[in-house]
């Protein structure tokens, strides 16, 4: 058997927020790879903005016109183009509302052993080619109802104190292991940022990289 046919993982651990534009460009070759490598998606979702804030990155809010026209703009139409997956021209109207209630309804699915690969998937997509507000429960329940999954149990706990709490431990363990944005993926404690590098991550499931491990400044 060659070194390549051994599987190095038989997980990836997932950060993201509920309404990244490039977790969902990349959110079908996730799942996509995943299938055929057999491993199992571990769901951490996470308030982006303390991440952001703590990493030293620019929030959305204050990045130049450049910034905007070109990260969010012609390279979310390129990658959408790229992956194949269908994307609105413009930012969603509702981009900046909270995520703890999305989020929190992620995080009860995979609390719940619902179909969280498929919720996520869908509420990424409704947000980004429907204009879903996600922040609106109503529209939430809607979307899951689409993708087959049962809203009600997931919405009655979404903003409850436990499940907030894991919601901030996601985003608290986001900040230590130097994560900076969204999408980032964990292969065996190795970190990939941004659904560009899911060619890699594939790669790391199969064959780990080689080469000393850094160590995280936050650690």
């Amino acid at each position: 058997m060659s070194a390549d046919s051994l599987k190095a993982s038989s997980q990836v651990e997932y950060f993201y927020s509920a309404h990244s534009a490039y977790a969902y460009i990349g959110s079908a070759k996730l799942r996509d790879l995943c299938r055929r490598h057999q491993c199992s998606l571990v769901h951490r979702p996470f308030n982006l903005m303390p991440v952001i804030e703590q990493s030293g990155s620019v929030p959305l809010e204050k990045r130049t016109p450049a910034q905007l026209v070109y990260y969010f703009g012609r390279q979310i139409a390129r990658w959408a183009e790229f992956r194949d997956v269908p994307i609105s021209s413009s930012m969603p109207t509702h981009h900046l509302n909270p995520l703890e209630l999305p989020n929190g309804m992620l995080i009860a699915a995979a609390e719940q052993g619902a179909d969280v690969d498929s919720l996520a998937h869908a509420l990424l997509q409704a947000h980004w080619c429907d204009d879903l507000d996600l922040a609106d429960a109503a529209g939430l329940a809607a979307t899951a109802k689409s993708a087959g999954i049962d809203p009600e149990p997931l919405l009655a706990v979404a903003l409850s104190s436990e499940i907030q709490a894991i919601h901030e431990q996601n985003t608290q363990e986001a900040i230590v292991r130097g994560v900076f944005g969204s999408p980032t993926y964990f292969v065996d404690g190795d970190m990939f940022y941004g659904q560009d590098h899911l060619e890699l991550v594939e790669r790391a499931l199969v064959r780990p990289f080689s080469g000393a491990k850094f160590a995280n400044p936050n650690g």
